[in-house]
């Protein structure tokens, strides 16, 4: 390995300066190139030079504060996930070199943290692609974990200028969207994949970044599982309400109008009924994961639905056959529908596999809906008398 790199001092602007908030390139004062503290102009830096260094976009520890680890919760329990990113470009863990390690990552905030937690006591660098606010595994899927993206971002910060050595490791996960062959003829820059967990990292180092055979599987435990659950009950539970003010209006309407009492006699169980089904798909799903048979999400959803249905369906006291139809067609369906949404948090299925699966379910949810929605008005019009 090469020796570090020297931190070579540049002229930035005196922010002290009344007159200008960049002072002239005749201003003396030295600051090292990789520790930006200009509080409005960045340092004026000739490019052209064989020894030009870019300065790092951040310094980062590899700790936790307590803000990181309300962000992880937040971003697990809601939609905050969704904004949770940080910005694309170089970062440095520790105190890296010339000759220090380059470890990339998608720049949803938890991955980032996730990675440089993982590289405590190793001093790396960090390049961050612009994905988006989307994790490294999706974000592969969608392409913005990607080849051109890889290639864009090691030129916008002169990665050739910052390190001696030619190589980038890459999340395995992340390989969908890199194809290392363009990247090595684009950029000169050869692509390693790291392990599953970034927590092997160090071992995957020791080892001379050789990644075992146990590096490259795939795990999905319960734990790992329940963690995601919070995700898929949130954005249900949302809507739940709506769910059942429509339940309370569908059997509180009568002839003469909506009859409070028949809304909440009629409708209590199918309002739980919905509630078992709602967790059936977005928790119970998940969790028994490796235990419920078939590959297909949407099978294994309603496969959980229909069981959930079994063993409460007697909270239905009717003899009406057209209800009775209605609830083993419609709540194990839709079971079905909210467990095929946790596909897109597992590695179970690729992304071929997720629209195969897709092609198939949407027909059969929407005939399944129209013929819920026609057995509920025929059970609706036979007790008015009209059928």
């Amino acid at each position: 390995m090469e020796g570090p790199i020297t931190k070579k001092r540049m002229r930035i602007g005196d922010i002290r300066k009344q007159t200008s908030c960049c002072a002239p390139k005749g201003d003396t004062e030295q600051k090292p190139v990789f520790y930006q503290e200009s509080a409005c102009c960045p340092p004026q830096m000739d490019t052209d030079r064989s020894d030009f260094i870019p300065p790092v976009v951040q310094t980062i520890s590899s700790d936790w504060s307590l803000e990181d680890h309300l962000g992880q919760f937040r971003c697990r329990v809601s939609s905050y996930r969704n904004s949770y990113i940080v910005q694309p470009g170089l970062y440095a863990v520790g105190t890296p070199d010339n000759g220090s390690d380059v470890f990339v990552s998608a720049n949803y905030k938890l991955s980032f943290d996730i990675l440089r937690r993982s590289l405590k006591g190793i001093n790396a660098w960090i390049l961050v692609l612009d994905t988006k606010g989307i994790n490294v595994w999706c974000a592969a899927g969608k392409r913005t974990f990607g080849t051109d993206e890889l290639i864009r971002r090691i030129s916008a910060v002169h990665l050739d200028k910052v390190v001696s050595h030619r190589r980038v490791i890459v999340p395995q996960l992340g390989a969908p969207g890199i194809a290392a062959h363009l990247v090595v003829k684009k950029t000169g820059f050869r692509v390693s994949y790291g392990p599953v967990d970034a927590r092997d990292i160090p071992a995957y180092i020791a080892a001379g970044y050789k990644a075992t055979d146990e590096m490259r599987t795939v795990r999905f435990t319960w734990l790992d599982r329940m963690v995601l659950t919070p995700m898929e009950i949130n954005p249900v539970m949302k809507k739940f309400p709506i769910y059942a003010l429509i339940v309370l209006i569908i059997f509180g309407i009568q002839p003469s109008g909506i009859i409070f009492k028949d809304a909440l006699t009629g409708g209590w169980s199918f309002i739980f009924l919905g509630l078992i089904s709602m967790l059936a798909g977005a928790l119970l799903t998940p969790l028994l994961l490796p235990l419920v048979p078939f590959r297909a999400f949407a099978v294994k959803g309603w496969i959980v639905g229909m069981i959930s249905v079994f063993f409460s369906q007697g909270i239905v006291r009717t003899t009406d056959r057209s209800l009775l139809l209605f609830t083993y067609i419609f709540f194990p369906l839709l079971s079905s529908y909210i467990a095929l949404q946790f596909t897109g948090s597992t590695a179970f299925t690729g992304m071929s596999g997720v629209k195969k699966e897709l092609r198939y379910a949407l027909p059969i949810y929407k005939a399944a809906a129209a013929i819920s929605f026609a057995l509920l008005l025929i059970s609706r019009l036979g007790q008015w008398g009209v059928l």
